[in-house]
């Protein structure tokens, strides 16, 4: 179903309100994608970014809860540090330790986490590629890492390598899913650490930090030391493309940057506030539109 700007409509006393809500929040495509969806839908919903800094993020989720908003996505750097502020963990964010998504049901705030299983259909999608045996490098260890890391466990993947800044941060995420998902081998490395042995026994490398959303590399990272049959997934969208997509290019490494697990993510957002499906393909066309130079 083609998206139409025609189509949306009227707030007014009725509409149900959800946002998303994170520091920075301002480069968001979020509300592009999930208005121009509850439009095609002809359902009476607006979603609006809300700005909020770390220290008054409690205050916040007292705030939206207190005013009946029907749900609400969570960025960075909020995505762990929200959990003591809901009511209660949906499995996927009880396992991931980690919330994208948040649904005001009745008195109670229940997260979710739809940011792994997100990834995994994109990885699917866009680079043909299904967790297996093969190693997986993940940069990062916050909450997007948590839920990136526990959706490739549940769907199969063997081995993940942790690259992260500091080693604490990367051990406390491991052995959290070591506990729940021990079939999978995990182990860590810092960025100073990291060498051509990590890289070349690599096939996939899936960078779940913001580095690269201004411009900047990520530094440790050689792609040209990965294999040549190895992918590059980068979660940040900009249209401009990110250092990590311009170097993938450049070794012939087949690359995609997050839009596709946006997408993929917030369609089971929508599900999670409505309790219906959006219409296939209104969230990719009107990021599509937007993409376009």
């Amino acid at each position: 179903m083609a998206w139409d700007a025609k189509q949306m409509l009227a707030v007014h006393g009725k509409t149900r309100v959800v946002c998303i809500i994170g520091d920075p929040v301002r480069h968001s495509l979020s509300p592009i994608m999930q208005n121009a969806a509850f439009a095609a839908s002809l359902l009476d919903y607006v979603y609006v970014p809300f700005a909020v800094s770390p220290e008054n993020l409690k205050q916040a989720v007292a705030g939206l809860k207190a005013l009946g908003v029907c749900g609400f996505n969570v960025t960075i750097p909020h995505k762990t540090t929200i959990i003591p502020f809901l009511d209660r963990l949906d499995d996927s964010a009880e396992s991931a330790g980690a919330v994208n998504t948040v649904h005001l049901c009745g008195p109670s705030l229940i997260g979710y986490n739809t940011d792994g299983d997100g990834l995994v259909d994109s990885l699917s999608t866009d680079l043909d590629f299904f967790p297996g045996a093969e190693q997986i490098l993940v940069i990062g260890a916050g909450g997007a890492a948590r839920g990136a890391i526990a959706a490739l466990c549940r769907s199969g993947a063997k081995r993940i390598l942790i690259c992260n800044r500091s080693l604490q941060n990367a051990r406390a995420v491991m052995q959290d899913m070591n506990i729940r998902y021990p079939e999978t081998c995990i182990d860590v490395v810092s960025f100073n650490q990291v060498n051509e042995k990590h890289f070349c026994s690599t096939s996939l490398l899936i960078n779940t930090t913001s580095l690269g959303m201004n411009g900047e590399r990520i530094e440790g990272i050689e792609l040209s030391q990965l294999p040549d049959h190895a992918k590059v997934y980068d979660m940040v969208y900009i249209c401009s493309g990110t250092p990590l997509l311009k170097e993938a290019s450049a070794a012939g490494l087949r690359a995609v940057n997050g839009l596709g697990m946006l997408v993929a993510q917030g369609e089971r957002a929508f599900e999670i506030w409505t309790g219906q499906k959006p219409p296939e393909g209104v969230m990719r066309q009107a990021l599509d539109r937007i993409q376009q130079p």
